[in-house]
C-alpha cells in the first residue's frame, strides 16, 4: 500500500527522487568532509557551514575554489560528491527533457490522431475536402493539412516497400537514386 503511494508521488513529481538523493549527498558529504578536514592544519573547511557550502558548490559542479579538501580521504569524498553531482544533474535534465517531449507529443497527437490510423480513403477524402476549400482555411488548418499530407505520403511510401538504404550512412530514400543525398556514395 505504501509503495503504491510512493510510486504515484514519484510518477507525478519525478524530480523528487533526484532532489532527495542530492540532499543526502550534500548532507553526508558535508559532514564527512568536515569530520576529516576540520582538525587538519592549514585546512579551509573549519566548520559545518563551510563543509555544507563546499558540498553544495561541489555537487552542482560550480566549484568556486574557496573551500577544498586537503587530506586524501577528503579528496576521495570530493570525487564521490562530484561524480554523484554529475549523475544527479544528468538525471534531472533527463527527467525534464522526457516530460517536455511527452508534453510536445501530446500536443501534436490531436492534430494527427484521427488520421494516422485511417490512412486510405478516409484521409484522402479529408485532404481533398480541405484542398477544395483551401482559400477558407486558417493558418493552423493549413498547417494541419500539410502535416496530414506529409504523414500520408510517408506512410504510403513506407508501405510500398520501395525503400533504398545507403550502405555507408543508412540514409533512406524512397526512389532509386544514383547517389546518396547524404554522403554521396554511389548506390548500385
Amino acid at each position: 500500500m505504501r509503495s503504491d503511494r510512493l510510486y504515484r508521488i514519484l510518477e507525478k513529481y519525478p524530480v523528487v527522487a533526484p532532489t532527495i538523493v542530492a540532499s543526502f549527498i550534500i548532507f553526508f558529504g558535508g559532514i564527512g568532509v568536515y569530520l576529516v578536514e576540520h582538525d587538519h592544519p592549514g585546512t579551509n573547511i573549519t566548520n559545518l557551514g563551510d563543509a555544507f557550502w563546499w558540498a553544495i558548490v561541489t555537487i552542482t559542479t560550480v566549484g568556486y575554489g574557496e573551500y577544498f579538501p586537503l587530506t586524501f580521504v577528503g579528496r576521495v569524498i570530493g570525487v564521490l560528491v562530484m561524480l554523484s553531482g554529475i549523475g544527479t544533474a544528468v538525471m534531472i535534465v533527463t527527467i525534464i527533457s522526457e516530460r517536455r517531449l511527452k508534453h510536445l507529443e501530446a500536443r501534436l497527437k490531436p492534430k494527427t490522431d484521427g488520421h494516422l490510423g485511417l490512412f486510405g480513403t478516409d484521409t484522402k477524402t479529408d485532404i481533398k475536402i480541405k484542398i477544395d476549400g483551401i482559400e477558407k482555411l486558417s493558418e493552423e488548418d493549413f498547417n494541419n493539412l500539410i502535416t496530414m499530407m506529409k504523414s500520408l505520403r510517408l506512410t504510403l511510401l513506407e508501405e510500398s516497400k520501395n525503400l533504398f538504404k545507403c550502405s555507408r550512412c543508412s540514409n533512406i530514400s524512397y526512389d532509386k537514386p544514383k547517389f546518396c543525398s547524404n554522403c554521396g556514395l554511389e548506390i548500385t
